[in-house]
C-alpha cells in the first residue's frame, strides 16, 4: 500500500472521528479541510435548532473540546480552525439539499448537462438520487453524483 491510500485512510477515519466528537457536542460538521498531511484542520460547523447561526462562541466551544479530545487520542496537527459555513453554505449531503429545498442555490457538475455546468435556481429538493432544481427554463433533474459543488446563494435584507 503506498503513501496516497494510507494517507487516504488516515484523512477519511480522522473525518469519522471529528464528525462523531462534533456530533456529540449537538453540531453538525458541514465540512472538513485538511491542508497537505493534516498540518492544518479546518471545520465548518452548523447547528440544526439554531436560528441565528454559528457564533463565536460555539465556535470556541467546539475548537476547545476538539483540541482536548485530539490531544488524547495522539493525533497530530499544526492549527484547528473552527468556523461557521457562512452564509454561502455549501451543500454536500442528501440531508442538505433536502433541509434547504426552496433556496437559491448556485452548483457546478463535473460533467455537463445540456452543454452546461453551472446552474442558478431554486432548489426543489432530492428524488431518486437527483436534485431538482427549478431555472428560469423550467425545472431540471441533476444527478447527485454528478454535483462537483452546490452552495446557497446568500440572500440579504
Amino acid at each position: 500500500m503506498g503513501i496516497a491510500p494510507i494517507f487516504y485512510l488516515y484523512c477519511m477515519n480522522l473525518q469519522e472521528f471529528i464528525e462523531k466528537t462534533v456530533e456529540g457536542l449537538g453540531y453538525e460538521l458541514v465540512d472538513l479541510e485538511m491542508s497537505p498531511r493534516g498540518r492544518v484542520l479546518r471545520l465548518f460547523i452548523d447547528r440544526l435548532d439554531k436560528a441565528r447561526g454559528i457564533d463565536i462562541d460555539d465556535c470556541v466551544a467546539v475548537s476547545n473540546h476538539l483540541t482536548r479530545v485530539l490531544t488524547v487520542e495522539n493525533i497530530d496537527y499544526d492549527r484547528l480552525e473552527v468556523s461557521s459555513p457562512g452564509l454561502d453554505r455549501p451543500l454536500k449531503k442528501v440531508a442538505d439539499f433536502e433541509r434547504f429545498a426552496g433556496s437559491e442555490i448556485h452548483l457546478k457538475l463535473r460533467i455537463p448537462f445540456n452543454g452546461r455546468r453551472n446552474f442558478n435556481g431554486l432548489l426543489q429538493g432530492v428524488q431518486d438520487g437527483k436534485v431538482r432544481l427549478m431555472l428560469d427554463s423550467g425545472e431540471a433533474e441533476l444527478e447527485l453524483g454528478n454535483i462537483e459543488r452546490a452552495r446557497l446563494v446568500p440572500k440579504f435584507d
